[in-house]
């Protein structure tokens, strides 16, 4: 399994599309929160608070993530190397957790310069004691949450087409569904409040606890289930095209 987890890392940062695509991520941050007038920006709210921040990264995680995961099992079938893969002493688990690690990884290396918004709120803030440290810590822990989510999704993308783009709609699609569709349908004033509890199983309900700062078990629990399920559909996946 590290095998794969530091061939999964080497590709990434050998390729200039990885750094392209965490340079965007942080690019569209940077603008949104900062420059463009919009509801994002944080001027805009005259809060010291990051909660934008947070819901903004999950949008762009819908798209940042299934990019960085298109080829992890796509670009195996296209080039045949899933073949020489299986003929090492390495089983299937090992190599979706390998993928999954390594692009988890990604993420939170994507991550880890926001950190810079938090030593900036506290410069701009007119009394820094009032911005809530635990809470940001909370809505980064459910961030890593949601991005495991997304990149289990994005992988299972992957293990669908030997194209990469196709790889990469089938897991912008999924990521919506999962994260937004439920909670959506949920607020259709056309099925009344016999649908209310549909937002219970979508990740934008878990998620915007954590955002704002609060810690939910349940939510926990979901997070993790929804990213188990879908490396088991992965593995799945992986099995019938073995066979």
């Amino acid at each position: 399994m590290k095998a794969i987890f530091f061939k999964e890392l080497q590709n990434f940062f050998t390729n200039p599309l990885g750094y392209i695509i965490v340079g965007v991520f942080l690019l569209l941050n940077a603008l949104f929160l900062w420059w463009v007038n919009n509801d994002f920006n944080i001027f805009e709210t005259g809060y010291a608070q990051l909660v934008n921040f947070f819901e903004l990264t999950a949008w762009l995680f819908i798209f940042i993530i299934p990019a960085m995961g298109m080829k992890s099992i796509s670009e195996e079938f296209k080039r045949g190397t899933i073949e020489l893969i299986f003929t090492q002493p390495i089983s299937t688990w090992q190599l979706i957790l390998g993928k999954f690690l390594g692009v988890w990884l990604v993420g939170v290396f994507a991550l880890v310069p926001s950190l810079f918004y938090v030593f900036s709120l506290s410069q701009i803030a007119e009394n820094p004691e009032v911005i809530d440290y635990g809470a940001v810590g909370v809505a980064y822990f459910g961030s890593l949450l949601l991005l495991s989510c997304f990149v289990s999704m994005a992988i299972f993308a992957s293990s669908l087409s030997n194209n990469q783009i196709i790889s990469f709609l089938l897991g912008v699609v999924i990521c919506i569904l999962t994260f937004y569709a439920l909670h959506g349908i949920s607020n259709w004033q056309l099925f009344g409040s016999a649908v209310y509890s549909l937002e219970y199983l979508s990740l934008h309900y878990h998620y915007t606890s954590f955002s704002r700062g609060v810690i939910d078990s349940r939510s926990v629990v979901f997070m993790l289930s929804m990213t188990v399920v879908f490396l088991f559909l992965t593995r799945n996946q992986i099995e019938k095209l073995k066979n």
